[in-house]
């Protein structure tokens, strides 16, 4: 006899912000009559860290001191103890979402190493002869629009065989000279990123030019940290297949 449970939000992009209000239904479906102990609700949210086969070993010795911080925690009762008929049962639920006393809603976020997650789970209680039915259902929390508009900040920056770092040996290295400005180091990610680049002198062709936006991490305790912030990245790969990059960290804001 397969009981189901889903969970439905009225915002069909799951997307809140603090103070808002998070509203759903919990459905039950059921081919029989079904005895129940109370149908219950948990509404969290918490940062953590996480270890995957690209970072095993990355934070070892700080991974097990650090334990997964609480942002937000709510449990509903939503239904008392009894029977659901035959067929289908809707049982609406709300909570306001805020944080825990002290704590901030940080945005969802999924990284390498840390995870900021929020999650619905409700669960079905059963008697001891029969297992709880449990259904999770994660749901995204952006911040609010920053009103006050951060000033621009203009980077112009010059890169050539010796700015480069974490480099011992430059003599490999073709000369080049390449010049250029990034419009804002702090950029609303509701605007497009924007700036200049100039080759003012190559040894050698250039293959090709990369700008990539790389999301960084940097994760740590009292007994060591691993990095992996926000930076824009511009890579040259000469026809040689020499390839120089020069990193340029970056504020992001909503």
């Amino acid at each position: 006899m397969a009981v189901n449970l889903d969970i439905q939000l009225k915002r069909s992009n799951k997307v809140y912000r603090e103070s808002d209000t998070i509203a759903g239904v919990v459905i039950i479906d059921t081919p029989t009559d079904v005895k129940h102990e109370g149908v219950f609700m948990t509404i969290e949210g918490a940062v953590d860290l996480q270890i995957s086969t690209q970072n095993v070993g990355a934070f070892d010795a700080f991974y097990n001191s650090v334990k997964p911080v609480q942002l937000m925690m709510c449990s509903l009762e939503i239904a008392r103890a009894g029977r659901f008929p035959c067929g289908v049962t809707e049982i609406p639920f709300e909570a306001p979402v805020t944080p825990l006393l002290n704590k901030v809603l940080y945005e969802s976020y999924h990284g390498v190493f840390i995870n900021i997650q929020y999650l619905l789970k409700a669960v079905i209680k059963r008697n001891f002869l029969n297992k709880d039915i449990h259904k999770t259902l994660e749901f995204v929390i952006e911040n609010k629009p920053c009103l006050n508009m951060l000033s621009s900040k203009v980077d112009k920056f010059v890169i050539n065989q010796n700015t480069l770092a974490n480099v011992n040996d430059s003599s490999n290295i073709p000369k080049f000279h390449i010049v250029g400005s990034i419009d804002s180091v702090i950029c609303s990610i509701m605007r497009p990123f924007t700036g200049e680049l100039k080759i003012e002198h190559s040894d050698i062709p250039i293959k090709s030019i990369d700008v990539q936006l790389v999301r960084v991490e940097t994760c740590g305790c009292s007994e060591g940290f691993s990095k992996d912030e926000f930076e824009v990245n511009i890579s040259v790969i000469f026809v040689d297949d020499h390839l120089v990059t020069e990193n340029f960290p970056i504020t992001l804001y909503r």
